[in-house]
């Protein structure tokens, strides 16, 4: 078994945040803040560690906030890069309203130890017009981390996070942003713009369509944002989304030979699927091949979700083979409910075939 991701937030990590913090800051007590982060700490989540973090930073830290930055300024390069980075942004998060430039500064600094994409929406929250600007601004930065900030803390479905139903209710808040960014030739960027516009997906159709429709798709970042910007709709076969890429839904093929390696599998398993693909149409076809599993939900519903596999352009006559190996565990986003689930293939977002088969418990 994977260590659970909140073991990141242990004895370790706040010794060493605490002696870097006391090499900054003469009145900070190592001892008394790892006594108190670790009290009680065992049942907390990932999520709720870092609060306490930022919490417990807090009690030692001056009470002007101007002069806490400064201390925290120094203290973030000193420490590993990632997840538990997110402890500073988190600490503007709750603490920086008051002083809403130098919260900006520090938000935009912290960033590029970790994200700030969770801080930044509390402020998106409280002034949503006076943030999205500043967001605006750092679109055109030349750090690639604080572009992505712009993009991925104004998402309007950020996983972890809540809904920002200001760009839900009106996506165009945010266009200016992402047409800053549509081009960018950073990946980490390029991922955060095309999850964005996929989020957008989910709510405003046409306007994401309208979006994509206007861009250049001789740009080779730009297409690889629009592709991925298009996933949910192009697994859902939406014929829209299909067409920017040339998929038809209209297609003439069969699908053959669909079959099962097993029947009946145990959590902590392989099970593999295959099938063909024939055409039966005289000309070349482009094909996104996709494959759902329905889970089995507590409730004893089927829950789709969809994965892609390939994409390809079938020629005339031509014959496909297919398979694909799938690995059955728990994860903290995933818990399997033991019984019948369901395997789907998809191909230009229609069903061709399905086959059961039973999950088992040890």
């Amino acid at each position: 078994m994977a260590e659970p991701l909140k073991n990141m937030f242990n004895i370790k990590f706040f010794e060493h945040l605490a002696e870097e913090f006391s090499r900054v800051h003469i009145h900070f007590k190592p001892e008394k803040f790892v006594i108190d982060m670790t009290e009680n700490i065992t049942p907390l989540s990932l999520n709720e560690r870092m609060r306490k973090t930022s919490i417990v930073l807090k009690k030692q830290l001056p009470l002007d906030y101007k002069k806490s930055m400064g201390i925290m300024i120094q203290v973030i390069p000193k420490l590993k890069k990632g997840y538990t980075s997110l402890v500073f942004p988190d600490f503007v998060g709750l603490y920086g309203h008051n002083d809403f430039i130098l919260s900006m500064e520090a938000l935009k600094y912290f960033t590029q130890f970790g994200s700030s994409e969770f801080a930044i929406r509390e402020f998106l929250r409280r002034d949503f017009k006076k943030t999205i600007n500043i967001m605006d601004n750092w679109a055109a930065d030349k750090n690639y981390h604080v572009r992505r900030l712009a993009s991925e803390g104004s998402r309007p479905r950020l996983p972890w996070s809540f809904k920002l139903d200001e760009v839900i209710k009106n996506p165009g808040i945010t266009q200016s942003i992402l047409e800053k960014l549509k081009a960018d030739d950073d990946k980490y960027v390029m991922k955060s713009v095309a999850n964005h516009l996929n989020d957008i997906s989910k709510d405003n159709v046409s306007y994401l369509l309208n979006i994509l429709g206007t861009w250049d798709k001789t740009n080779p970042n730009t297409l690889w944002i629009i592709k991925h910007a298009s996933r949910t709709l192009i697994k859902k076969g939406n014929s829209k989304a299909l067409l920017i890429f040339d998929f038809k839904k209209n297609i003439k093929i069969n699908v053959i030979n669909f079959k099962l390696n097993k029947s009946k599998i145990y959590l902590g398993e392989y099970l593999q699927f295959e099938f063909s693909v024939v055409s039966r149409k005289l000309l070349m076809q482009k094909l996104v091949i996709d494959f759902a599993i329905h889970y089995l939900k507590k409730s004893g519903e089927l829950s789709a979700k969809v994965f892609k596999l390939k994409q390809m352009d079938l020629l005339s006559k031509q014959t496909i083979f297919v398979s694909k190996k799938i690995f059955f565990k728990d994860f903290t986003t995933r818990k399997h409910y033991f019984g019948i689930h369901r395997i789907e293939i998809l191909i230009n977002g229609k069903s061709f075939d399905t086959a059961n088969f039973e999950l088992l418990s040890n």
